[in-house]
Order: structure tokens, then C-alpha cells, then sequence
């Protein structure tokens, strides 16, 4: 151990608050209740999950 505070995947970790801020945006924007609201927010958060599974299976 160096003692170095080093970032990792940094970009990694800028696009997934872009993707963040811009699914944030889309689904308040779609919310019709304080419910609906509160469900895009959860979705905001885990989008990737989404991704991935309409990825794998499109390529499934």
C-alpha cells in the first residue's frame, strides 16, 4: 500500500450520472402523481439494470 488515495473508472462513474440526471429528467417529467414520482426516482437509480436486460435480451 502506497498510501494514495487513487480514482479508479472515473468515467465510468461520470457517465453514470449523466445517464442519472438525464433518466431523473425523463421520468419526473412522466409522472402524473407523487407515486409515479417516487417509482422514477427508484428507476433513475438502478437504469442500468434495464439496460443490460433489454440488451441481453435482444442478443439472447
Amino acid at each position: 500500500m502506497t498510501g494514495k488515495n487513487s480514482m479508479q473508472g472515473g468515467s465510468g462513474s461520470a457517465i453514470y450520472g449523466l445517464g442519472l440526471i438525464g433518466a431523473l429528467v425523463y421520468y419526473i417529467q412522466a409522472a402524473g402523481t407523487f407515486g409515479m414520482v417516487l417509482l422514477g426516482i427508484l428507476k433513475a437509480i438502478i437504469w442500468p439494470v434495464f439496460l443490460v436486460y433489454d440488451l441481453l435480451k435482444f442478443l439472447g
